[in-house]
């Protein structure tokens, strides 16, 4: 645990294609920041104001996974907190993410509020503060996690390179990183505090209920839990089915899962 009395706090911004700084103010960002701008140069641009200091690092390579991990690579403030371009924060954010961990020194990774626009989105918000184990800890997407970080880096944590926007396979990143957080001994607590609203529009991975989607989820499954994947993708089956049925059964759902990790195992995936 940090012992100073106050602590710092850095967003890391993760992004693409951005030319100035204007996605600062868009997002209502009032401290410091790291923005991690995957496009097509190497640069690296900062400036201060008395707000606090941004630095833009943009790198011709793509990656969520790798842009979220560039950034905690070169944070620097006690409290790290993930954020995706379409986040807007709420006036006092700051305030609100550091007294949750002052308030509770045993935290180390705390989750926050961050409501999805539109409302026809339900959202699934923290409505008390309580522990997040195995059992609850894959709805956490990264806009709503804050850490400290040398309790991440104690523990050699970061994002995997195979899963999410522009990696090899399709979403999960965010998953698997909160469950390792779990699995490496860090205390994880939910927070019932809102620190923003977050603008869903077309996803960037989402293309269907194809063949590889399921390959890919099978996938997800064993990486999350090498022990007991075949059962997960089995409850995602049933659990799911209405929203593939036009396309495929549970059944068939099922066998491309698995053979997405066989295919895998044996390098051919």
């Amino acid at each position: 645990m940090n012992t100073k009395e106050e602590l710092s706090l850095q967003v890391l911004v993760v992004t693409m294609n951005q030319n100035d700084f204007s996605l600062i103010e868009k997002m209502k960002i009032k401290g410091n920041a790291l923005i991690g701008n995957q496009c097509a140069r190497n640069q690296v641009e900062s400036y201060s104001n008395e707000n606090g200091s941004v630095t833009m690092y943009s790198f011709n390579e793509r990656g969520v996974g790798l842009n979220r991990n560039n950034l905690l690579m070169r944070a620097t403030a006690d409290i790290v907190l993930f954020a995706d371009d379409d986040v807007v924060y709420d006036e006092g954010y700051q305030e609100l993410i550091l007294n949750e961990f002052k308030k509770h020194p045993e935290a180390d990774v705390i989750t926050f509020n961050v409501v999805p626009i539109p409302d026809t989105i339900p959202p699934d918000l923290n409505l008390k503060w309580k522990k997040v184990g195995k059992l609850n800890c894959l709805k956490y997407g990264a806009p709503r996690i804050a850490a400290r970080l040398d309790k991440l880096r104690s523990k050699n944590l970061y994002y995997s390179l195979l899963f999410g926007g522009g990696a090899k396979y399709s979403s999960g990143e965010d998953s698997l990183f909160i469950m390792d957080c779990v699995k490496s001994g860090l205390k994880i607590y939910a927070a019932p505090v809102k620190i923003g609203y977050v603008y869903f529009e077309t996803s960037s991975w989402f293309t269907g209920y194809t063949a590889k989607y399921f390959k890919d989820k099978g996938l997800f499954f064993y990486y999350l839990s090498p022990r007991f994947y075949k059962l997960l993708c089995l409850q995602y089956c049933f659990r799911r089915g209405n929203l593939f049925k036009e396309f495929y059964t549970a059944k068939q759902a099922y066998k491309l899962m698995i053979e997405g990790v066989k295919l895998h195992k044996i390098g051919e995936y």
